[in-house]
């Protein structure tokens, strides 16, 4: 099959992701099924393992690897021991390829938290490839009612918004301000707003907030590199807000949320950062918020079918990976790239 390839770690402007013939995946235990991808999101996340910026974390912990974790495809083979899942089905995997089924998270329903857990396109093949192997206790199905170009998205920001809202602990009368729309904050707008709250918006891009305008958020704040600044015109305009939701990969967006929240409210965190100087004494909390569970993705997926959801996306072939990953770290992208072979 074709995929694109990292063989090494290196900056995106060098085009380190090749396009490559690469072995077929094998089914190799009873309950694997056989994919072929119809569409793949590409994330952030992506750009950070390329780059290197992930190497404090052992990631990737070997090369080579194909990238991508948010993935649409159509089931083409089983193993003999699959039992939900059959043949012309078509299912998602996020970025939880799997977990170890038995620790304390596995068995509280957490097994997004297992310590043993692998990562789609970080510890196991991805997804910017024609075909990919996974466990059938991993991947949900997707209905009729989305294509593949817009359920990808559902799998790895939209799992990543929709536990960061609920999080946020939202409700009609709380304001919750979402600091980066993008490929993920442009679904937390809607989930919040699926909850009756008030949100505001914060991004130094027009672009994105006229995205978040578009998709009902209440207000949009311009994100400024002065905190004073945009402290006081977040005061002036809403006063303190009740939760902050952290996208932005900034120590300073995080900082900055931190101080927009009123005492006693909470900032979800869903990025890697520092959390700066904590003043105890306001009795905010502070959460960290990481992908979901198999649980959470089923039931973002019905949200998704019942709900009025918009899904902003543009479609790629894999072979313009390193260009869509090019443009995405000059925040060229509106809301979320998907590769399609």
């Amino acid at each position: 099959m074709k995929a694109m390839v990292l063989n090494r770690i290196a900056k995106i402007e060098t085009n380190p992701l090749k396009l490559t013939s690469v072995a077929l995946p094998q089914i190799r235990k009873g309950n694997e099924v056989f994919l072929e991808i119809e569409a793949c999101g590409v994330c952030r996340s992506n750009l950070h393992l390329i780059e290197g910026d992930w190497k404090k974390y052992g990631l990737p912990p070997s090369l080579p690897i194909i990238p991508g974790h948010e993935i649409v495809g159509v089931v083409k083979k089983t193993g003999d021991k699959t039992r939900n899942v059959k043949v012309g089905d078509r299912v998602g995997i996020q970025p939880l390829f799997k977990s170890c089924m038995k620790c304390e998270y596995c068995q509280e329903g957490r097994e997004n938290l297992c310590d043993q857990a692998e990562i789609t396109g970080e510890t196991a093949q991805g997804g910017y490839a024609e075909y990919i192997c996974a466990s059938e206790d991993f991947v949900t199905a997707v209905p009729d009612s989305i294509d593949s170009e817009h359920a990808a998205p559902l799998f790895c920001p939209g799992i990543t918004a929709y536990k960061a809202v609920r999080a946020s602990e939202p409700a009609a009368g709380r304001s919750v301000g979402i600091f980066g729309i993008g490929g993920v904050g442009h679904l937390a707008v809607q989930f919040a707003k699926l909850y009756g709250s008030r949100v505001i918006a914060a991004s130094r891009s027009k672009v994105h907030l006229d995205l978040a305008k578009k998709l009902g958020a209440d207000n949009m704040v311009v994100y400024q590199e002065s905190q004073g600044q945009f402290l006081k015109s977040l005061k002036k305009e809403e006063g303190l807000l009740d939760s902050a939701i952290v996208f932005a990969p900034s120590d300073q967006a995080i900082d900055t949320a931190i101080k927009s929240v009123r005492k006693g409210g909470t900032i979800v965190v869903g990025v890697f950062g520092n959390v700066p100087e904590f003043l105890f004494y306001e009795e905010k909390t502070i959460r960290g918020s990481v992908i979901g569970s198999r649980k959470d993705m089923a039931d973002l997926v019905k949200l998704a079918a019942e709900s009025s959801l918009k899904i902003v996306v543009e479609k790629h072939r894999i072979s313009e990976a390193n260009t869509v990953l090019s443009r995405l770290k000059k925040s060229e992208v509106e809301a979320r790239a998907v590769l399609v072979p």
